[in-house]
């Protein structure tokens, strides 16, 4: 509802880039470009510095931001009233979540949401943790749902359930018969592992430093950037690894694979994060608490 001008604006100013904020607005670069200077004739100012293939804000250019930022919120507070009084939810969300949650949790999450709420458009953005923390910080996502720490103490961090971790081997390994192995008979096959930034390997690597281990002497023979891919490559006998029990449902009933628990356990938190916004969306706001009952009735993860 607001200026699309001040909007295009404030996202490539938050951004600092025409690029990153075209491909969030879901606008070509030129688009973008006439916004802002349409902006720009209108105050008949420049409001960025564009210098060696960087751009600055000027000083008109950080009031517009200010005052932009001030501008949606009351937006916010105003849409929000009204569809209090009216008790009608709808409009878009985006949200985005790591590769292990985005498949195996929240399609299920989801469909019951928009089975309940059918005018809220939800979109999902997939990543690794690092990535989908990135986003939240610039405002890109409403929502995201991350499977490692969260350091940035300036966002909202909610624990939505805990998660197992598991070994996972071919059925003809030599580890296939046993249901507990110690941590440190990791280190004795060659090792599969997921790609820098995946919440999956950040916890793997934390596991092994407090069961008093060297993560670097894991024989990392190959890095994959999903589940799916990892369990190919253990089914096919290239080494074994170490995932979430959600992801392994379809492989043990068939018998592809064996999980066999870690000593000592190894969980890890599955955890909404999102910005410490005064006003958000109702539909935001109806998303988060129909998340949290959602994760209270499902507190494991099942496939």
């Amino acid at each position: 509802m607001a200026d699309r001008r001040l909007q295009v604006f404030h996202t490539v100013a938050k951004l600092l880039s025409f690029t990153k904020a075209a491909e969030t607005l879901h606008m070509t670069q030129p688009a973008v470009t006439f916004q802002v200077r349409q902006l720009e004739e209108y105050f008949n100012t420049r409001l960025f510095d564009r210098t060696h293939n960087r751009i600055s804000l000027t000083e008109a250019g950080k009031r517009v931001y200010s005052y932009a930022g001030r501008i949606f919120e009351l937006y916010a507070e105003m849409e929000n009233e009204v569809r209090a009084l009216t008790g009608e939810v709808s409009g878009v969300l985006v949200i985005g979540a790591s590769t292990t949650i985005a498949e195996y949790m929240l399609p299920a999450l989801l469909g019951d949401f928009k089975a309940k709420y059918p005018d809220v458009n939800v979109r999902l953005k997939v990543s690794n943790t690092e990535g989908i923390v990135s986003m939240v910080e610039n405002n890109i996502i409403d929502l995201g749902v991350v499977e490692a720490t969260v350091g940035n103490k300036n966002l909202v961090v909610e624990l939505c359930k805990k998660d197992q971790l598991v070994a996972i081997v071919p059925p003809g390994h030599e580890l296939a018969g046993e249901e507990v192995i110690p941590a440190h008979k990791l280190l004795e096959y060659p090792y599969i592992c997921r790609e820098e930034g995946s919440g999956t390997r950040e916890v793997i690597i934390e596991y092994l430093h407090q069961v008093g281990l060297n993560p670097n002497e894991l024989d990392v023979i190959m890095e994959l950037g999903s589940p799916e891919a990892i369990k190919g490559a253990v089914e096919a006998g290239i080494g074994i690894t170490i995932l979430s029990r959600a992801t392994l449902v379809k492989e043990l009933k068939l018998g592809t694979l064996k999980a066999i628990q870690l000593d000592p356990p190894l969980e890890r938190p599955f955890s909404f994060v999102h910005q410490k916004q005064k006003f958000r969306q109702r539909a935001m706001d109806e998303l988060l608490e129909f998340a949290r009952q959602y994760c209270l009735e499902h507190p494991g993860i099942e496939g």
